[in-house]
Order: C-alpha cells, then structure tokens, then sequence
C-alpha cells in the first residue's frame, strides 16, 4: 500500500527526524511464525515491483501485485496529502505481465507487457508489447509492430524498449524496433527491411514520427546521448548468414547530429575484451564503459571527439566494477558501482556524493540507497533505501522544500517481523583459498547445531550480495543457518575467480559449495545430521551436483529450476541467435559427463525435492524430468512438483508459498529421518 506523510527535513547538509511506520497489521516481531504463516508471508511477491516519477514531479506510478500472478498499475497523486492510489492497468498474469512503466511525457505512461509463449515448433519464448495509456486511465494504445502487411519470414517477439525519453516533444521517445521481413509473394506492400532499427515514437498516436536509424540485419545495440541523439551504434562483424551471433560487438560514434561515423572498438562478450560503452554524455563528449584492467572490469571514459582519449575513473584491486549509476529521464552518469561486502557507489557528481552522505546519515539503518527516478529539472527524486533486515523503502526527497516523505514499503507483510541479519564471512576452501559467503543465523539463535543450508548462487556468471533475500529470510524464520558462497565461478572477482565459467570449471565451483558444507560443520553451526543443499537455476545445479560428488555430506536436497544435464542445455538454445554463444560457453568434453547431475544419479544418497515451472524458457522443464527419471531409474528418493504456465522466476505467490510449504515439510521428514 503506498501513503504520503512527510516524515524527514533535509536541512542542509543534515537527515532528521527519520520516522518508521507502523506497518501493516499482523504477529508481534520477534514472535514466531508457522510454516503456512511464513510460506505466505516471505512467497509473497514484492508489494512493489517497478516505480517511476513523472517529469513534473507530481505523480508517481507503481506496478503493484494484484492476485497470485497479476500485475496492475496505481497512480498517486504526491501533490495532495490526502490522496489515495488509483488503478489504472491490470495484467492477469497468464501469461501477460507488465514488467516496467515509465513517464513518456507528463501525464502519458509507456508500459511494457511481456509473457512466455508456446512457438509453433513446441519451443518457449518471451514476447513482448508495447502501450501507452493516460495518468487517469483513458486513451490506451498499443504499438503495432513494423510491417504487418504479409506473411512474417519469422516470429515478432519483440515490442520494443525506449531508448531516449528525453528527444526533445513531450510524449516523444526514441524507440528500438525489430524489423521481420515478410513474404512478397502477390504483395508490393511486404516489408522487406530486417533487423533493428530505431523510430521516433508518439506515444499519444503511438506512430512513427521519424525514423532515426535504419534497420540492418548485423545491428546489435544503439546508445543515445539523452537528449534524442543516437552517439553510438554497435554492429556484429561476423553475424553467420543465419543469423547466428559471433559475440563480437563493433561499436561506432557520430558527432551530435549524427553525422561523420567513426570506429569506437570491438567488444567481445566470450572473453570481456574491449571497451564496452553504457552511456553517453552529451555534455562532455563522451562515452562511459567499462574494460579489463588486470582482469577486472574498470570504469573508462572515451572522448567522442574523434580522438577516442581514454580515462581511467575507477579500478578496485579485489573486484570488477560493475557499471554505472545514472539518474532522471536523461540517463545522467552520477557514480560508478562495485561490490566487495556491500555494494558500494563512487559518486563523480559531487552535489550528489554530498546528498547521498547526508542520507546514509539520516537513514543509518538502511545503507542501500539507490536513485531511483527524478523529475526532469532533477529537483525532486525518487529514492529506494534498505538494508538485510529491511526490504526497502520508497522515498520522494524534495530539493527545494527540503522535505524527505516516505511512499511505499517493498514488502507489506514483513514490517512487523523481526528478521534476521546477514553477515559477510569468508571460510577456506580445500586447497586453502578464501572463499566469501554470507551467513544468516535465526534470529535469537546462539548459532550452534542448527540445521543448516548451503545456497548457492544462479547463474553461474552471477554473484550474491549483502541484502534482503526472501528465501533466506524463510528458512532463517523457521530455526534455519543459511550460507550463501560466492564460489569460484561466480562473477564479480575478475578474471582468475570466474576460472572458464561454472561450467567448464564445475569441479572447482562444486569443490567451493562442499567446503561451504563442511565449514558449517567444522564451525560448529551446522549440525551434521542436519545439513542441506539448495539453490535455484544453476544454484540447483550445483546443489544436485554436490549431492553426487559428496553423497554423504548433504541429508537433503532442494533444486528449484535445475539444470540437470549440460549437452541437453547447449541443445535448448538450438535455432535461436545465441546459439553458438551458449554452446562454446558450456562446451564440450569430459565435464558434460562428469559434470551433468542427471548423468550421475546413481551416486546421489539423499533424497531430492525439485520444483519447475512449464513456461521456463532459461532452463526447461525437461531438465527436470529428466533429472526425475534417473533417480527414479536408480532406485533414489526423488520427487518433483511441476507448475503450469509458470517461467523460470515461479512469480506467483501462491505457487511460492506452495513451494515454500512443501520444502520446509520435506526437510523436517528428511532430516528427522536421517541417521
């Protein structure tokens, strides 16, 4: 539920009188939940999802939870004190989702919906739609796709994604667009362009205004200056006449009016090399990206001037910089972002450096401060604050009336619990390197014999970070330690730590996840009948495999959305761009049979709880069943709960508490149950 009340004055360089709600009604903290009360409590889907301000400053739209799969949008007015929500835009959820909102002009919305789909040859795939619709819920229109005129010579599935909302016309923005030739037969009017392209879109109209840049078949990315000018364009050299990717990105640069395209660098995502441009400042003339410095991803700067002058703005000695913080309907480069513990942000704007000090003081308790959003003039911003033990909170800050008002709370039904906070450890592994984890121990525990669950990461080019976690804040309510390794394999530590990907060097990241297990153990917090293994996507690889490489450490295991076996995988991207991309990234040899869990579930000793939705188009459905099957096959406990049309986040509450519900009753049989 979202409410204004100004609750803080920024007076000067200083945050008081920070106040917290009282939340919504519900159990005492600290008082114990039951496995339903929990399960429905922590499965439930964020109360806010997306949150955007308009150019004005004077309204704010959310995309809001509405039933156990829906989605819908509320407006508020942030100009009047007694103002209430107004829904304007639902979406049932099956299969269509609004993923984002955002103000196209002052009281225009431009939303995205998107859902997984059946393709006519039984394959899964996410398509999306865009519409625009008014503050007060009236003149909805969807954008129709390029062409339509004939018979596609393939699937539009794409709708589009802004990539300037700032070109200069209230209610413009500057659109990418996928282009699908169709058949000319016994036609004149069949569009015959292929590729992405970019349009001025109305969004009043939702016509084309203009077309920006033309559609090519080897064209893969466009950066816009913020103020409806294309600066960069990136093209694949070596896109196959099928149009397989290569991985290789060529990116140009134009002078401000577009004109006089010059050679800016090749990026190629297989090895990381190469500058990798994310924005660009119209102002200064240049480009920020990021580029490998002794292994790690750095933040750079690259003038546009045609010189293409290279600067270093920030390198850590310990981990990749991750990328950039902007703000407002510009894209304005503010800070550069990194994780080591915490994530951390490196302000180069110094009026905001300033600000975002005086708010950690303001607000001590919430030290993850992100901007969200700002007018147009930049004066008032939307803000997102919070910490391990808080979901976080949305905040509207006023500039000008120094005046700080809470609007939202990501997730109602947590306010009144205590939860449990999140420690950044780091234990040895066999050969004696430190690997960094996070440990969360139940609230109040002395955390020694618990029972306890080592989670790893998805991904695997993925890493954790300190912060609320739904799931870990589950199992720690219900008397559970949780440890979470940033194996080796996991992103984040530069080029030695992520060794040849998850994948490839799956003995090494499996080897971390055990000796996650065996530290709990050595530690004394896990009590060794106790121990569990889970993790979602190739968290669910790692924890089936672990099973398999050490079937006497873990009393139980829990995949949600595994990949199960690797040749398999490679197969499932068979026919579409990335194809080459994902097989290479997996590759080939003794690892796709030693390191495919469902190829080795013979050795697995403990029983296995797996969960898939139907709809998962990152990792199938037949992962699973297959996985299923050859425990099934080996005489192994082994069970698997489907849910329809779902993909591969199992965004539905219900479904979350259903799974929730039935993990925490599987673990207490498995475990009591164990020698």
């Amino acid at each position: 539920m979202i409410s204004a009340g100004v609750i803080a004055r920024v007076m000067g360089a200083s945050l008081f009188s920070i106040a917290v709600g009282a939340g919504a009604a519900g159990a005492a903290a600290g008082a114990p939940l039951s496995v339903e009360q929990a399960a429905a409590t922590f499965g439930a889907r964020p109360s806010v999802q997306h949150a955007s301000l308009s150019p004005d400053g004077a309204l704010l739209a959310t995309i809001e939870p509405i039933g156990a799969r829906g989605t819908q949008v509320r407006i508020l007015d942030l100009t009047r004190e007694d103002s209430r929500p107004v829904g304007i835009l639902q979406a049932s959820g099956s299969p269509e989702r609004l993923s984002w909102c955002r103000w196209s002009g002052t009281r225009r919305l431009l939303c995205s919906i998107y859902g997984v789909f059946p393709l006519n040859d039984g394959q899964l795939s996410y398509a999306s739609r865009l519409i625009a619709i008014d503050a007060d819920g009236k003149r909805m229109q969807s954008l129709r796709l390029p062409g339509t005129k004939g018979n596609a010579l393939g699937y539009r599935l794409f709708g589009g994604s802004v990539l300037d909302w700032n070109p200069g016309q209230d209610g413009h923005v500057l659109l990418l667009r996928e282009f699908v030739p169709e058949s000319t037969t016994g036609t004149r009017l069949a569009q015959v362009a292929d590729g992405l392209g970019v349009d001025q879109v109305d969004t009043i109209s939702m016509r084309t205004v203009s077309a920006i840049e033309r559609p090519r078949p080897a064209n893969t990315e466009f950066i816009s200056d913020g103020q409806g000018h294309i600066r960069i364009r990136g093209i694949d050299p070596n896109r196959t006449s099928e149009g397989y990717a290569s991985g290789i990105t060529r990116y140009q640069h134009s002078g401000a009016d577009g004109s006089n395209w010059r050679l800016l660098g090749d990026f190629d995502s297989r090895t990381g090399e190469g500058f990798n441009p994310y924005y660009v400042d119209p102002a200064l003339n240049l480009a920020y990206g990021l580029r490998k410095l002794d292994g790690r991803y750095a933040a750079y700067s690259v003038s546009l001037d045609g010189q293409a002058s290279e600067k270093l703005l920030l390198a850590r000695p310990d981990v990749d910089v991750e990328g950039f913080v902007t703000i407002g309907r510009n894209s304005r480069v503010i800070g550069i972002s990194y994780t080591t513990d915490k994530t951390e942000v490196e302000y180069i704007d110094p009026e905001l450096k300033r600000l975002s000090k005086a708010l950690s003081r303001g607000l001590p308790n919430l030290p993850l401060i992100h901007f969200q959003d700002s007018s147009q003039d930049e004066r008032k911003l939307l803000l997102w604050a919070g910490s391990d033990v808080d979901p976080g909170r949305y905040y509207l800050l006023d500039r000008e009336a120094r005046g700080l008002t809470e609007l939202a709370f990501s997730r109602a039904g947590t306010q009144n619990l205590s939860l449990a906070t999140v420690r950044h450890i780091t234990f040895d592994a066999a050969d004696g390197t430190k690997i960094p984890a996070y440990l969360t121990l139940p609230p109040g525990s002395d955390g020694k014999g618990l029972p306890a669950i080592v989670m790893p990461h998805g991904g695997p080019s993925a890493r954790d970070s300190w912060g609320f976690d739904w799931m870990v804040q589950f199992w720690a309510n219900q008397g559970y330690a949780v440890l979470q390794p940033n194996f080796r394999g996991s992103s984040g530590y530069g080029d030695t730590w992520f060794q040849t990907n998850g994948f490839k060097s799956w003995n090494v990241a499996i080897g971390d996840v055990v000796d996650a297990g065996r530290w709990l153990i050595r530690e004394g917090i896990a009590d060794p009948r106790k121990l569990v293994v889970s993790g979602w996507s190739y968290g669910g690889y790692a924890a089936l495999q672990s099973a398999a490489v050490e079937p006497d450490l873990f009393r139980a295991v829990i995949a949600i959305a595994p990949v199960t076996d690797l040749e398999r995988l490679k197969g499932e991207w068979s026919g579409w761009s990335n194809y080459y991309l994902q097989k290479d990234f997996i590759g080939s040899g003794p690892h796709i049979e030693q390191g495919s869990p469902a190829r080795q579930a013979g050795r697995i000793k403990a029983p296995v709880l797996m969960f898939h939705g139907t709809f998962d188009r990152n990792v199938n459905v037949g992962q699973s069943r297959l996985m299923s099957d050859r425990l099934r096959q080996a005489g192994k406990d082994g069970t698997l709960v489907v849910y329809e049309q779902l993909d591969h986040y199992l965004d539905d509450s219900e479904a979350r508490k259903d799974m929730l519900v039935q993990s925490a009753n599987f673990l207490q049989k498995a475990l009591n149950a164990a020698p």
